[in-house]
């Protein structure tokens, strides 16, 4: 495999991790506050099936004692709920209802038995028929969906009709018949689920029905309270889930940034102000100091002169021979930072000197040449710059 090929690769895996690495900072979850997602059709069906007890309030009931009152009922739906909040059920239902008439021909009406205070007879009616609710979940509206809450409860209302069974003569004997007879009803309950697994519960249904009265023969409403527990069993997926948001990392604290910019930001307005200021001061004229015609360096405690400086000198004697009308001047320097001052003035004298001699036998005129010394510090750039210090400059006189 070629060289370049193993490098593609290996940026390639590199690349990957890095991204893998930033993908792992962004995570999804489920966000309750945009509302839950719709389930399949198929979801959140259940069967539910319920037993108890019937109590009839008609105009003469209160004749009958209230033990005596109790009749059985019986039910079984079909149902779904179509979002966690709203739901729906069908289903069949039985209801036994036991009260008192004084129309002894009179609907479900027991003639045959002793009447109850004088004219009032027992009566006894077998409802069949099919109801349909709606069903609104409290706890889900309320308190908001948990998939794991044990307690749940739903109010409902619906309708239905009602086909009644009762007893009627046949020959000498009495039998239960259909009554040729229908109702509709109208009803409402609340009812409370406790979940006992995922798929099961079991509950408590207080139901208020109102239907046709045909017992006492005057058309009147009929108000039945139905005390019932109930078994649900739900199928499939009964969980609902909300839509999936990208959660980012938390940002990181930038407040060490912040205080850096802002200690820039007012660096680069005093740095303005400064500029301003600059810019509007008047322009000073500048001094052109010229410079030596010739510098000769020496080190520390030395005045003789090198072969180099020599040659120096001799360049410098022709240029001085050139133009005898000039004069120069020869001017000796040492550092104040070493020696005693009347060893530097010595130096000073005798380097000077020196550099004079060398001219002089170079062939420059005496009278040409002034020499003399300077007890200050030539450059004056401090100790690191001492060597700038001890030397003979030779100058043009003005």
């Amino acid at each position: 495999m070629k060289k370049s090929s193993i490098f593609a690769l290996g940026f390639a895996l590199l690349a990957g991790s890095a991204m893998a690495q930033n993908a792992q900072e962004v995570t999804y979850v489920e966000d309750p506050s945009q509302g839950y997602l719709f389930n399949k059709f198929s979801s959140n069906w259940f069967i539910q099936a319920e037993g108890g007890v019937a109590v009839g309030f008609s105009h003469f009931d209160s004749e009958r004692n209230v033990g005596d009152r109790f009749a059985p009922a019986a039910k079984l739906y079909v149902g779904k709920w179509f979002s966690p909040i709203l739901g729906a059920r069908i289903g069949g239902d039985f209801t036994s209802i036991k009260g008192v008439t004084q129309f002894p021909n009179a609907l479900g009406s027991q003639p045959w038995e002793t009447p109850i205070e004088g004219n009032h007879y027992k009566d006894k009616v077998n409802y069949f028929g099919a109801s349909f609710d709606v069903m609104l979940s409290l706890t889900n509206w309320w308190c908001g969906y948990k998939p794991n809450r044990v307690y749940n409860a739903y109010i409902y209302a619906g309708g239905g009709l009602y086909w009644p069974m009762t007893k009627q003569a046949d020959g000498a004997d009495y039998k239960w018949k259909y009554a040729k007879d229908r109702s509709i009803m109208i009803r409402a309950g609340l009812n409370q689920d406790f979940n006992l697994s995922r798929h099961f519960a079991l509950g408590l249904d207080l139901r208020a029905t109102a239907l046709d009265n045909h017992t006492d023969k005057d058309n009147g409403t009929l108000l039945v309270g139905e005390v019932l527990l109930s078994a649900t069993y739900k199928f499939g997926n009964s969980e609902w889930h909300a839509p999936v948001v990208p959660v980012c990392p938390p940002a990181e604290n930038c407040d060490e940034y912040r205080a850096r910019l802002q200690a820039a930001d007012a660096r680069i307005a005093d740095l303005e102000s400064q500029l301003k200021a600059c810019l509007s001061r008047p322009v000073e004229k500048q001094v052109v100091t010229k410079a030596p015609l010739a510098t000769i360096y020496y080190p520390i405690n030395v005045y003789r002169l090198t072969s180099v400086d020599r040659k120096v000198l001799q360049s410098v004697a022709a240029v001085m021979n050139g133009d005898t009308s000039k004069k120069y001047t020869l001017t000796g320097w040492a550092d104040n930072y070493t020696g005693t001052d009347a060893y530097n003035a010595r130096l000073r004298e005798n380097r000077v000197n020196t550099v004079k001699n060398q001219l002089v036998k170079y062939g420059v005129n005496a009278s040409q040449m002034n020499a003399t010394t300077n007890s200050g510090n030539r450059v004056d750039l401090g100790d690191k710059c001492l060597t700038l210090d001890r030397c003979v400059t030779i100058e043009v006189a003005e």
